[in-house]
């Protein structure tokens, strides 16, 4: 028979955070189906209030992009045994997230309740890169010995390309359709790969340092990579070529990544030069630059999968930078050649302290209300839509500085809370409002009596 121990009368029962996206998704199809049908008023808009949580819709719909800030810290999600964390890719069913370590170990995290699910060993070196096909029906892994791994959605290993590089493989990216799939390596080349064959088609040669990040244009037959030698070069695929090299950068080229929506005529690159530029593939040319605002190394960049001109920049002192481009990009300057690129250097929204050191990769979900980013620091981080007006949101660890702890309790939470919401909303004072010199009522103990009433003229108590 069980037996309770004395410890557990000790333990705090502690609840789990939950951020899921089905009450917005509910709350359009009633704003949709019922209140639009015949022409009648709307919902309200959201106001500053903490109550109209309840009012927030899902990120696609038209609204400003300061409400689809991931500004408020959820979870933070580590290992038993704890390692750096290079890569993670939320899966395609967009219900959990597959991190990938140090130790070259797959760990799955719930997207929703950020729970541990499972874990197993993919490789035997750390794992440097992560990508799912399109389709959702395979999935790429590539390590630090050149170890190129085909899986399954179920992890089931098909096939392995042992010496697809000679040295560590950093980035990997499918083609639009699936068929083919690019590699980078620190051997200084790019690999064109054919998937359903598994063998390498050409070989990128241009670079001469360590290629560190490339990608594949959503829709056309363009590759873009960054290196270590400060370049960015763009690569037609089918050939081989380089078809344009920037010069832009003064370091190296930590992470470029294409434009997902809107036009899709952007390209974004960050460096260790304390800088991000956006870059107009019809023009090769610099458009727009982000200035850091403390000089940090840049580290890793992802666009909003619904706005598509925010993008969130991570950095090697782990801060967290969205910016809103759409004020630059409005203007008229990928037309004009003898203007100068628009210089961006305040952010939309910062978190200072996002993570402990550098943040190696981050990826919204693909509705565009969690962020989740991994780093140096050996753990997973997730992060959500704030409340309308919340006085605790910028309270957080994140925004002061102070020391993040592995487990935070829900309770002590819950108590801050209510004491910051006592200051914030003061208790009601007692009695009416501006009746206080009435008499009581019957009932109501401490009031005075009717029988005190003053006298009238010309009236006489009896």
């Amino acid at each position: 028979m069980f037996q309770r121990k004395e410890d557990d009368s000790e333990k705090k029962l502690q609840h789990r955070r939950t951020v899921d996206y089905f009450t917005p998704l509910g709350r359009y199809m009633v704003q949709k189906n019922v209140y639009n049908r015949r022409g009648r008023q709307p919902l309200g808009k959201i106001r500053p209030e903490m109550s109209y949580l309840t009012q927030l819709l899902p990120p696609h719909l038209e609204q400003p992009e300061v409400v689809d800030l991931a500004t408020k810290f959820v979870h933070v999600s580590t290992n038993k045994s704890k390692h750096a964390i290079h890569a993670l890719k939320w899966t395609p069913d967009a219900r959990r997230v597959l991190v990938s370590s140090h130790s070259g170990e797959f760990t799955i995290w719930n997207g929703l309740t950020f729970n541990f699910e499972s874990i197993m060993q993919a490789h035997d070196s750390p794992i440097f890169a992560l990508q799912y096909s399109h389709n959702g029906d395979w999935l790429l892994s590539a390590d630090q010995i050149g170890c190129i791994k085909f899986w399954q959605p179920n992890f089931n290993n098909v096939n392995i390309l042992p010496k697809a590089h000679d040295n560590a493989i950093q980035d990997i990216v499918f083609s639009p359709n699936d068929s083919k799939f690019v590699s980078c390596s620190d051997d200084l080349t790019l690999k064109i790969w054919n998937f359903s064959t598994a063998t390498e088609e050409r070989t990128l040669k241009g670079h001469h340092w360590d290629v560190k990040a490339c990608d594949w244009h959503p829709n056309l037959g363009l590759v873009v990579s960054g290196s270590k030698d400060n370049l960015v070069k763009f690569w037609d695929p089918r050939d081989g070529k380089c078809i344009s090299t920037i010069h832009d950068f003064k370091h190296t080229v930590t992470k470029v990544r294409f434009q997902p929506k809107g036009n899709q005529r952007l390209l974004a690159a960050c460096s260790r030069d304390h800088s991000t530029r956006i870059f107009d593939i019809r023009l090769m040319k610099t458009i727009n630059v982000i200035k850091s605002t403390d000089d940090v190394d840049l580290t890793s960049i992802t666009w909003h999968p619904i706005h598509s001109s925010t993008l969130t920049i991570g950095g090697y002192d782990g801060s967290l930078s969205t910016y809103d481009l759409a004020k630059e990009l409005n203007q008229d300057l990928v037309f004009n050649r003898e203007k100068q690129p628009a210089s961006t250097t305040s952010p939309l929204h910062r978190i200072p302290y996002a993570h402990d050191k550098a943040i190696h990769d981050l990826e919204y979900h693909p509705l565009g209300h969690v962020l989740c980013t991994a780093g140096a620091d050996k753990s997973m981080r997730f992060w959500c839509r704030s409340r309308p007006n919340d006085p605790l949101a910028f309270k957080d660890n994140a925004y002061t500085g102070e020391s993040w702890t592995e487990k935070q309790p829900f309770a002590m939470e819950q108590n801050g809370r209510e004491s910051e919401q006592k200051q914030f909303y003061p208790p009601p004072p007692s009695g009416l409002p501006g009746l206080s010199g009435l008499p009581g009522l019957p009932g109501l103990p401490g009031l005075q009596g009717i029988n005190s009433l003053p006298n009238i003229p010309g009236m006489t108590n009896r």
